[in-house]
């Protein structure tokens, strides 16, 4: 028999799962979280209360005598449940109730009987959750009998795994958290939404793995689904017969499972065909939608355009019997698709007339042979989530402009009308989402599979020590935020070190080809108990081996001196009195002398160490390191990833490890000391008598957000002796030998430049210090980067400080004589503002933050005094005079930033005056390139050749040159949508691959 215990981990049922797990050996009982405790026995039973749920684990494990030997045990075990439930959980009744335990446990071991009840596991498990008892325990005033007590359960192996795993991250006290309040960023309040009517939906299209981003909108909604106590429905979107595939059903949901996610209902939108099948042909009858044989390239080019297509005003008639043909999946019919009718002079693209149902005879998975045409995902999703009652869709901002669409398929249908709730998509560097891209790593071997640990797949951050937990917590730092930034990745792994930081056991490992013997003939060999955690004993203990050989690291050894004290973790003092060298100078031995009365510990050096001894021998361990697969941060849209892999993105490390590790389980997370955190990727094997080998430990190196690359790897000396080793030099430039560059000769370096060059300096700086890299490496970087101060102070006339704004340029910079008299006033304000909004929202010193205000408010005058205009955030660029266009109109230009404006209002919700003053201006400004250049303006195109005339002055070089670069980046990183244009999915997929609706897959 099987039972499914779902627990609340905001409130672990300390009881019930104590009683599970004591009750595991005779009977298996599954645990996974969810909105409410409870566990199901049957179809039927469902047990909801936690002295219920303890009481029937007990009953199905008679054999522990959990629920008493006798009728009077089990009497006085219920009285002890009750007493738990409404003594000892009631913060008013503490104290007394801690007396009457106190009288009772005084001539006790156990409560009820003489070997462990139920009693003892809810008066534990009532006290362990509560607040005042654990600040009555930590200041020494808890009663004696129940502290002897309460302390000798908490030392069992079902008491300590327990108490580890669901211990809750902060005690409450009193009602107030004990602990720093957590790290959670705003959540938007769901438009709304009420207790218990909230209803959200996970979408993902059966056809790949779920990665990183995947992960995010699955947790996103299983987080409103918690706090609205509402539903969670898991929808496979199988609108495309092409790529759907069963065995992605079965991957998926056990990602899901991974995730610890579990909806509340699982649905299909083949589910739904008939029903959007049906709808789609009323709003044939209606003339909504009609039926257009216009080739595909030629459609995008009409939408691109705005010209409507000749079928659009074809009879209601002929559409049905073009419909007809699409259904049979006919020659003609294939040809087709059926198209919403929108409006195709509208400003969003989306709204031109999408395509709403297209002709396939590829067999469904689901529903086989019995439909030839499929439904787009923009005209499912609406009706679906109308149907099934999503209340709000969570969507990313990449979406934003298909929402207008989305709402009128909901009017013109006459559906109920779910909300949208918009937040931003996850982007993080050195990463590749795309499951092409992904597909062809695993192909050429460069990885091990889908789980390999450096993929971005949900498998692959787990394997390599992700906790769920950290997850959730990055996830709700990020709250409810909309900015599309790229990230690193060392943000998620801060989150996920502050949940294994306090509770991973820890072990030492010595690198096993540089390790130096220490000989301490003083010192006898025995064990002591010594605890795993040093600030968490409920991690419990762990035995530690003492002896006259013991084995010290090589790098550390080499920082050695004769009569030397060296403080050994977890044994003590210890004197170096000899330092044996060999005829190169390599050390090959120490000697040493026992100095434990010695408890100095402030100025010593600390290692780490592992006795030799056969009684408890070292377990050969191998730790491996991954980095980036990817070199390049962010890859452009013309950028190869293939010239960008890493080739050395995997190091093994060759240890002698911790006795203890023999007993580690695959997924077990651990701390190293002094080298970082690692999970368990292949537990240690003794020799098999097949092979006559044994199997290593394997460790996988948990990345905990610290900038550096690799982890610490034992001595303060070690990088410095590699490097040596390995004959890599790391050169700092010095001026008397600088390295080939493009710089300008001194003198005639700009102080941006130079600021930024001080900036770059101070990284490697700091880098340098954080690699440990050899002292003299160090100095001389260090006296490259005064250096630059210097000259920057010489220059500007002012001191360098971190994080200061660029200082205003010398006056010749801005003589009239370098620039013209229309300095390009809008965007230098526009600028000049951006550069206000980011030192403000990187807590920049005040003092830079007024000067950079004051500098704003004097080119708002400027920009007054030249315009007429006040300035306002969002405004159009107001059209130039004609003397300030005469020289240089560059009219592609000019159409370009105004395409831009729209969109950024847009995106901003601006008010509508605002947004159609903007795209009247747009208009306006597209009739004169095309009236300039004969041609008409498509974003992407090449700027045309400007004639002498447009190219004689230039009006305003600076700005010229950074719309250029503008213009590039945007071409790079993906083609133009004219007016926000949404591509017009026909007849191919139209699924957009984008990650906010879980639509995107590795």
């Amino acid at each position: 028999m099987a039972l499914h215990l779902t627990i609340n981990s905001n409130n672990p049922p300390f009881g019930a799962l104590l009683a599970a797990e004591l009750v595991k050996s005779s009977v298996s009982v599954s645990v996974e979280e969810g909105k409410e405790t409870s566990m199901r026995v049957t179809d039927k039973v469902l047990f909801s209360d936690v002295n219920s749920i303890a009481r029937y684990l007990a009953r199905v494990a008679p054999a522990l005598g959990l629920y008493g030997s006798n009728l009077l045990e089990q009497t006085e075990v219920d009285h002890w449940l009750e007493f738990s439930a409404k003594r000892l959980s009631v913060p008013a009744q503490l104290d007394s109730a801690v007396q009457e335990l106190d009288s009772a446990l005084s001539l006790r071991t156990f409560l009820v009987g003489n070997s462990l009840t139920l009693a003892d596991l809810c008066a534990w498990a009532a006290l362990k959750g509560n607040g005042a008892w654990q600040q009555q325990l930590s200041q020494n005033r808890a009663p004696g009998h129940v502290k002897r007590w309460y302390s000798f359960l908490g030392t069992q192996a079902a008491f300590k795994s327990v108490g580890s795993k669901w211990a809750t991250t902060a005690v409450q006290q009193n009602g107030v958290s004990s602990e720093k309040k957590q790290d959670v960023g705003k959540f938007v309040e769901l438009p709304g939404a009420e207790i218990g009517k909230v209803v959200v939906r996970f979408p993902p299209e059966a056809s790949g793995y779920l990665h990183i981003g995947h992960a995010k909108a699955a947790l996103l909604n299983q987080h409103y689904q918690v706090n609205f106590k509402g539903k969670l429905i898991m929808r496979f979107d199988d609108t495309n017969p092409e790529k759907e595939k069963e065995d992605f059903e079965k991957v998926i949901l056990e990602d899901l499972s991974l995730l610890q996610i579990h909806p509340d209902q699982f649905t299909y939108t083949s589910d739904h065909f008939d029903l959007i099948l049906k709808l789609a042909e009323k709003m044939l009858h209606e003339d909504k939608a009609y039926i257009d044989n216009t080739p595909a390239e030629q459609m995008k080019q009409e939408r691109e355009q705005r010209i409507a297509s000749h079928n659009r005003s074809n009879s209601v008639e002929k559409n049905l019997q073009m419909w007809e043909e699409m259904k049979k999946g006919s020659e003609y019919g294939q040809t087709c698709c059926m198209r919403a009718k929108i409006d195709m002079n509208s400003n969003n693209g989306c709204l031109r007339d999408p395509t709403m149902y297209r002709c396939k005879n590829q067999p469904h998975p689901r529903t086989g042979s019995k439909y030839k045409v499929y439904p787009t995902y923009d005209f499912a999703c609406p009706i679906v989530d109308s149907v099934e009652g999503v209340s709000h869709a969570l969507r990313t901002t990449e979406y934003h402009d298909r929402d207008e669409q989305f709402y009128w398929f909901i009017e013109a249908l006459g559906i109920r009308k779910p909300h949208i709730w918009e937040y931003a998509r996850l982007n993080l560097n050195n990463t590749l989402l795309s499951k092409r891209k992904l597909t062809w790593f695993v192909d050429q071997g460069f990885v091990e599979g889908w789980d390999d640990p450096r993929f971005p797949t949900v498998r692959g951050v787990l394997r390599r020590g992700m906790t769920v937990e950290g997850l959730k917590q990055f996830i709700a730092a990020q709250g409810g935020s909309r900015s599309v930034v790229n990230m690193e990745w060392d943000k998620i792994w801060a989150f996920n070190k502050k949940v294994i930081d306090p509770v991973a056991p820890r072990y030492t490992a010595l690198l096993k080809d540089e390790v130096v013997p220490v000989n301490i003939p003083a010192a006898s060999e025995e064990y002591k108990e010594v605890a795993k955690h040093p600030k968490n004993a409920e991690v419990g203990v762990k035995p530690v081996w003492y002896g006259p050989r013991v084995l010290v690291e090589g790098g550390d050894a080499e920082t050695f001196k004769e009569g030397e004290t060296v403080t050994f973790i977890n044994w003590g003092n210890i004197d170096i009195t000899k330092i044996h060298r060999d005829a190169s100078g390599r050390i090959v031995s120490l000697d040493g002398q026992l100095n434990l009365e010695n408890r100095d510990y402030k100025k010593t050096t600390k290692i780490t160490w592992l006795t030799e001894t056969p009684r408890a021998p070292l377990v050969p361990t191998v730790c491996v390191i991954y980095d980036h697969l990817i070199t390049k941060p962010v890859l452009g849209k013309e950028d190869n990833f293939k010239d960008y892999i890493n080739k050395n993105s995997k190091i093994e490390e060759r240890m002698l490890g911790d006795p203890c590790l023999k007993d580690l389980k695959r997924g077990d997370i651990i701390q190293l000391q002094r080298r970082g955190f690692y999970i368990c990727d292949q537990p240690y094997e003794p020799i098999s008598p097949n092979s006559c080998k044994e199997s290593p430990c394997v460790l996988l190196f948990i990345p905990d957000g610290h900038t550096k690359e690799m982890p610490t790897a034992g001595s303060k000396e070690k990088s410095k002796a590699e490097a040596s080793k390995k004959g890599v030099k790391v050169q700092a430039q010095s001026p008397s030998h600088p390295a080939p560059s493009t710089l300008p000769p001194a003198g005639q370096e700009d102080p941006a430049a130079l600021l930024s060059r001080i900036t770059a300096q101070g990284e490697a700086v700091r880098d340098l210090k954080a690699k440990k890299a050899p002292k003299e490496e160090i100095d001389a970087a260090v006296k490259q980067l005064l250096a630059l101060k210097a000259e920057f102070k010489q220059k500007t006339g002012l001191d360098y400080k971190p994080d200061m704004a660029p200082p205003n340029p010398a006056a010749t910079q801005t003589a009239p004589a370098s620039s013209p008299a229309s300095s390009c006033p809008f965007e230098t304000v526009s600028q000049q503002g951006e550069l206000v909004r980011k030192l403000k929202t990187e807590k920049a010193p005040k003092d830079q933050i007024d000067a950079a205000v004051k500098q704003l408010l004097a080119l708002k005058a400027e920009f007054k005094q030249k315009t007429g205009l006040d300035y306002k955030p969002g405004m159009a660029p107001p059209s130039p005079t004609p003397t300030q266009t005469a020289p240089s109109s560059c009219p592609y230009e000019t159409v370009a930033q105004q395409g831009e404006l729209v969109r950024k209002l847009k995106t901003e919700k601006a008010p509508k005056d605002q947004i159609d003053a903007a795209v009247k201006q747009l208009l306006a400004l597209k009739a004169e390139f095309k009236q300039k250049t004969g041609l008409d303006y498509k974003p992407g195109m090449a700027p045309p050749s400007p004639t002498p005339t447009q190219t004689a002055p230039s009006s305003c070089p600076y700005e010229t040159v950074a719309q250029q670069g503008e213009l590039v980046r945007k071409l790079k990183h993906g083609p133009s949508h004219t007016d926000n244009f949404c591509p017009q999915p026909h007849p191919v997929t139209d699924r957009p691959r984008l990650q906010g609706e879980s639509s995107q897959h590795p």
